[in-house]
């Protein structure tokens, strides 16, 4: 590949994975800008320098040429998909988004696709996975050069399609801008990422992209009972499948009985009438199955393929994820961590616990602060008790981010315990018969992010070791 009359061997936006005869596109992000690296990138072998127009002069050494270009991270998103020869046009991608519901969705694809008989790549929050390859997560949905190299490396393994989980923030920076996707599902909009979008709107046009860049060719699955996916069926050339509760869709769940262990429901779509009996419990499970199989019927897949697949499903790591107790109450981590979920998580579990349910959660530092009082009024709201602790506080003060959830509450049942493993040990020390503790906010994650460092830490693992002392 050639940029700027120079054949490259590589191209990328991190200084520090530059090497001999590689392109370096200098964006200017929230927290640093790229044009400070040029020079640590052209000492490590950069033959081409990327910078936005108007970024001012620029010196380069001989043998090193300079390029202007309207947008660096539309650039960088197109020229990777180019350098790795298009991946994702020989492959079947499908983006889903929206704030909640993501993960899981992904997972049900797999799950459909592999009783189908077909291999398929996951990209997502957990890790990124495909023909028994597992990469660590580093983000939702990776750079552009990180996914158009998975993209290829999935090609290479005979991979056909790839549930690509697409963040706001994905969107917004044109991550995903050189991706050719077949379809796209939206899951719903709550509050979340107001400090990097400023408000809904800006984080609505961002989910949006993803709807308008689908050819008309493509599909579009929409959760019908959503406002915001309303709003989208007038904004896709592609062809819309809507699935609801509520409102009349052209996939429905009805008659549905809600249980501790299982939900069941029927599902009814054109020419199709057929009773689901999943694992997988609470009403926003349903609308992930929902939309899972929505997926699956847009793609021709047999419906009793679809319901094996969905009925065999098991659960998502760190979704309503249940430690194991013997002692008549229940313990379950769930990555919860926007009011919504936390609504949904705490109403799924009051519907099926005759006891007490007690939650330990906090919020993120360095993330959207307007959420905190909300998740703080939720909780204590919808609970029986609350215990208020740190989630990854990164740079911020835990007390801080503490206050600013308390000042959402006004209820007197909470208290606060800053130290996440003292939260854990204290909430299963709680525990009496018949009693649920939902530890939420981190779910999957093995780590807390604490003033520049990332340490080992693990609810389930902490809540298993506060078990064997409560013997």
């Amino acid at each position: 590949m050639k940029i700027a009359d120079i054949t490259i061997k590589g191209i990328t936006c991190k200084s520090k994975n530059v090497k001999s005869g590689f392109a370096f596109v200098a964006i200017k992000g929230n927290r640093q800008d790229g044009s400070d690296f040029i020079k640590e990138a052209i000492s490590s072998g950069a033959k081409v320098v990327v910078v936005q127009k108007g970024s001012g002069k620029i010196e380069l050494p001989e043998g090193v040429k300079l390029l202007q270009v309207k947008d660096c991270r539309k650039f960088l998103a197109d020229a990777c998909a180019e350098f790795f020869r298009f991946p994702s046009h020989k492959l079947k991608v499908f983006g889903i988004t929206g704030t909640n519901g993501k993960t899981t969705i992904s997972y049900l694809i797999e799950a459909i696709l592999k009783t189908s008989g077909f291999d398929c790549g996951v990209i997502g929050t957990i890790n990124y996975r495909f023909s028994n390859k597992v990469v660590a997560a580093k983000n939702t949905t990776p750079s552009s050069e990180e996914l158009q190299e998975l993209f290829a490396k999935m090609l290479d393994r005979k991979v056909k399609y790839c549930a690509l989980e697409v963040s706001s923030h994905a969107l917004d920076q044109e991550r995903v801008a050189g991706v050719n996707f077949k379809g796209a599902i939206f899951t719903n909009l709550t509050q979340d990422h107001l400090d990097y979008h400023d408000n809904f709107e800006n984080y609505f046009l961002a989910k949006a992209k993803l709807f308008r860049s689908l050819k008309a060719s493509g599909v579009a699955i929409i959760n019908n009972d959503d406002k915001y996916g309303r709003r989208l069926k007038r904004l896709t050339k592609a062809r819309i499948i809507t699935y609801g509760i509520k409102n009349n869709s052209m996939i429905m769940a009805k008659d549905i009985l809600l249980g501790s262990r299982a939900t069941e429901f029927t599902l009814v779509a054109p020419k199709i009438n057929i009773r689901f009996k999943a694992n997988l419990v609470g009403v926003h499970n349903i609308y992930n199955i929902l939309a899972a199989v929505g997926w699956g019927i847009s793609q021709r897949l047999n419906i009793r393929a679809i319901k094996g697949a969905i009925e065999k499903f098991e659960n998502v790591p760190g979704r309503l994820e249940k430690v194991s107790c013997k002692n008549g109450y229940s313990i379950f981590v769930d990555y919860a961590h926007t009011p919504d979920a936390l609504l949904n998580v705490v109403r799924t579990l009051r519907a099926v616990v005759s006891g007490r349910i007690i939650v330990i959660f906090g919020c993120g530092g360095e993330r959207d602060k307007f959420k905190r009082p909300k998740m703080g009024k939720v909780v204590t709201d919808l609970a029986d008790y609350a215990l208020i602790t740190s989630d990854n506080p990164r740079s911020e003060d835990p007390c801080q981010i503490i206050k600013d959830i308390q000042s959402g509450i006004g209820k007197d049942n909470y208290c606060l315990v800053p130290d996440r493993r003292q939260a854990i040990r204290k909430g299963v020390l709680m525990l009496k018969k018949e009693d649920c503790l939902l530890i939420a906010g981190k779910g999957h994650e093995d780590y807390q992010a604490v003033e520049g460092k990332t340490l080992h830490f693990n609810d389930r693992e902490e809540a298993e070791k506060c078990l064997v002392l409560k013997k």
